[in-house]
């Protein structure tokens, strides 16, 4: 049941299991970026191959274990989980693509945690339409 003044106010909270189910997904999503990030930004010899396999440089290798981790924090702030979710979800577009056309090798992976990412954006949809609403008030 939603307030009739404010459609972005609930006033009622998700069930305790939908919210034990969507933390369990933000943290293994936040485990999964926190983890390609850092690799990224170590320089693992194998990323390193990937990304000149890629031909943008390894700048984009540095760029990309940033954007990395800061999704995955944004991810665990419940204000910005949505603009999280959806930065992680446009790295694996991004990835899915390059593993489709570029890089050998399945791009499933890529495309589970887009899924996965795709999930919490969806879960926080509020924040979604707060943001896309100020930003085109602002506009005007």
């Amino acid at each position: 049941m939603q307030n009739s003044d404010n459609p972005t106010i609930k006033n009622e909270a998700a069930p305790r299991w939908r919210q034990i189910g969507l933390w369990s997904v933000k943290l293994i999503l936040a485990a999964a970026f926190i983890a390609a990030g850092s690799a990224n930004l170590y320089g693992l010899p194998m990323l390193v191959q990937n990304f000149e396999q890629i031909g943008l440089g390894q700048w984009f290798r540095y760029f990309t274990g940033i954007l990395e981790l800061i999704g995955a924090g944004a991810i665990l702030v419940p204000a910005v989980a949505s603009l999280g979710a959806l930065l992680l979800a446009a790295i694996m577009v991004g990835a899915t693509l390059t593993h489709l056309f570029v890089l050998p090798g399945s791009p499933v992976p890529a495309i589970v945690l887009f899924a996965l990412s795709m999930m919490v954006a969806w879960a926080h949809r509020d924040q979604n339409a707060a943001l896309a609403s100020k930003i085109l008030v602002d506009r005007d």
